[in-house]
């Protein structure tokens, strides 16, 4: 099975160990930056939401930048030196001391990352062809999500507010390893550049610009579910999931990244068996569930911070529950996005298409922190439930609208058998 999702050009199978060995830094600090902020470097709960919120404003402005920087001077020469930013910002993370010297870290970690997501997307899009797509964006999120299991197991057991020499040690690590997917990119020295034609004098690539992206209505309205689904669900893991499990069903930090765990066992146990299952299927079909799931995680979590406080066992199983069953939804919704969203690409106009998809974690990323530490604070975080778990149904039903709006092809069912022709009378 495994084999049979392989890319089958061996740069792109490189590019997956890239994403496998950084994710494993990635998982070190993953459920640990508010927690951090707050329980080690002293900031309050809002202020903390609000320098997770700025990581997501700044990714917000430059990611459009990014996408222009791809289609004319190739994914290469934009990823590498984001790599290197990313790495300089993380690594000075262990670093903070306030407020001030916070933003200022998470600004520079934001310029970095800004690009890198829709720049990997755009290598791996003219590494793979069409048919092998979605199941290499579906095997690239799991060697991700694996990786990033793993640093947290390993974080799980390291890390200690009470020793802040722990999140400093964990940090740098991930620091490090944001190199070796530029090792590898640098080991690759025909990946990554411009289509012929489309930089600089060939002017194809800036025809229209992201006005021709934006009159794409079909990806509009992905780009308007995205949003919804990502603001409601992957937005609330690093701040609304943490803070409730920590403030409302009273678990501890190393609960909550032994639940994390639990998220990342799901996806590598459950990602190719997804994959297999949804090829020939409905891709707006899939998403559409993804958003039944999300909001089922939610309600899970929800009961664990109703019933959990004062029985330490059921509030962390219910903590780990949740975390599992998002883990599902993520399954099937980590190659169908970008499978998606490339289907309806131009070569062209490819960097700034993956560029739009990656803003919607931008701009989710915004909302997200700022607004879940109030919502969680209110009720005794019954109307943050409320509210998460009806955005991803409204994302289900967005979903289910863009079916219409996209040819068979692009949706991932197979083309409609056309009607058997009738003979011609004889005479």
């Amino acid at each position: 099975m495994l084999r049979r999702a392989l890319p089958r050009r061996p740069e792109a199978r490189r590019i997956l160990v890239g994403t496998l060995l950084s994710a494993i830094g990635r998982g070190l600090t993953l459920p640990f930056l508010f927690i951090y902020l707050t329980d080690v470097r002293g900031l309050s709960d809002p202020r903390a939401g609000l320098v997770i919120g700025w990581y997501g404003v700044v990714t917000l402005a430059l990611s459009p930048l990014g996408g222009t920087l791809i289609d004319r001077f190739g994914a290469r020469r934009v990823v590498l030196p984001c790599l290197l930013v990313e790495a300089a910002g993380t690594g000075s993370l262990a670093l903070v001391s306030g407020t001030a010297s916070a933003f200022a870290v998470i600004t520079l970690v934001a310029i970095g990352s800004s690009a890198i997501w829709s720049g990997q997307n755009t290598i791996l899009a003219s590494l793979t062809a069409p048919d092998e797509r979605q199941r290499v964006y579906g095997l690239n999120f799991a060697l991700l999500n694996l990786g990033i299991g793993v640093g947290g197991l390993i974080s799980g057991a390291v890390v200690d507010v009470a020793r802040p020499v722990t999140f400093q040690l964990v940090y740098l690590l991930d620091s490090v390893s944001y190199l070796v997917p530029a090792l590898i990119l640098i080991s690759l020295p025909g990946v990554g550049h411009r289509i012929a034609g489309t930089g600089p004098g060939g002017g194809a690539a800036s025809a229209g610009g992201y006005l021709t992206v934006l009159r794409d209505r079909p990806f509009r309205r992905l780009v308007v579910f995205g949003l919804v689904l990502t603001t409601c669900g992957y937005a609330q893991i690093e701040v609304g999931f943490t803070a409730y499990a920590v403030r409302v069903a009273e678990v501890t930090p190393r609960v909550v990244a032994w639940a994390l765990a639990g998220n990342t066992v799901m996806i590598v146990l459950s990602q190719l068996v997804v994959i297999r299952r949804m090829e020939g299927r409905s891709r707006t079909g899939a998403l559409a569930l993804v958003g039944a799931v999300f909001a089922g995680a939610w309600l899970v979590l929800g009961a664990a911070g109703l019933i959990g406080p004062g029985n330490a066992l059921v509030a962390a199983l219910g903590v780990a529950a949740c975390a599992t069953i998002f883990g599902f939804g993520e399954t099937m919704l980590s190659p169908v996005m970008p499978a998606l969203t490339n289907a309806l690409a131009t070569d062209e106009l490819r960097g700034r298409y993956n560029a739009m998809s990656s803003m919607i974690f931008g701009i989710s990323g915004v909302i997200g922190p700022v607004t879940a530490g109030p919502l969680i604070g209110a009720a005794d975080g019954r109307i943050w439930v409320a509210v998460v778990v009806g955005g991803c149904l409204a994302a289900s039903l967005l979903a289910l609208s863009l079916r219409g709006l996209l040819t068979s092809a692009q949706d991932g069912r197979p083309p409609a058998a056309a009607p058997p022709r009738t003979p011609l009378p004889t005479t």
